[in-house]
């Protein structure tokens, strides 16, 4: 029952949020707020074990959005404006050498493996392809340096920076 409310609630938060200010008086019309509470019963009804999956609230802690939006605002946010200017540049100039990698973040949680997929695909010139049962992802690269294709594993540092070491601050 706790996953539900939890899921429930949450819900509602974020549909409260996405539809402020469209009301005819205040923020929300009634109308709005019975249809929120309706919707978010059926959405808490239905994904209620995904937010709380077997039990484990560990990304219910306020401490973790707080590293989240710091990680958003912070070094994704200046990772993904170097990307922006290095893709511009090799589309520019054409010096391109793509490729798919490995690499291996040593991630324990799921939450923690989609965490820096999602930062690795939201990157422009890299994107998440496929992760293995052992945790480890295949990254398309858009510019291999040489002999890196050649290695077991891409040097995570050259591929992702600093995610991985966020994603486990945030999601482990």
């Amino acid at each position: 029952m706790l996953p539900f409310i939890i899921t429930t609630i949450a819900t509602f938060v974020t549909y409260l949020v996405l539809t402020a200010g469209s009301g005819d008086f205040g923020l929300w019309s009634p109308e709005e707020i019975v249809m929120g509470i309706f919707l978010s019963i059926i959405v808490g009804a239905i994904t209620r074990n995904y937010l709380c999956k077997s039990k484990n609230y560990r990304m219910l802690n306020p401490i973790r959005w707080l590293l989240f939006i710091v990680y958003g605002f912070g070094p994704f946010f200046f990772a993904m404006a170097k990307a922006n200017l290095d893709v511009a540049y090799r589309v520019i100039t054409g010096k391109i050498r793509p490729g798919i990698v490995k690499i291996d973040p040593k991630l324990k949680t799921d939450y923690g493996v989609t965490f820096l997929a999602n930062s690795i695909t939201l990157t422009p010139g890299t994107l998440s392809v496929d992760v293995d049962d052992n945790n480890v992802l295949y990254v398309h690269w858009i510019n291999v340096p040489e002999g890196e294709e050649k290695k077991e594993y891409a040097d995570i540092k050259k591929v992702c920076g600093s995610f991985p070491e966020w994603a486990r601050r945030v999601a482990e």
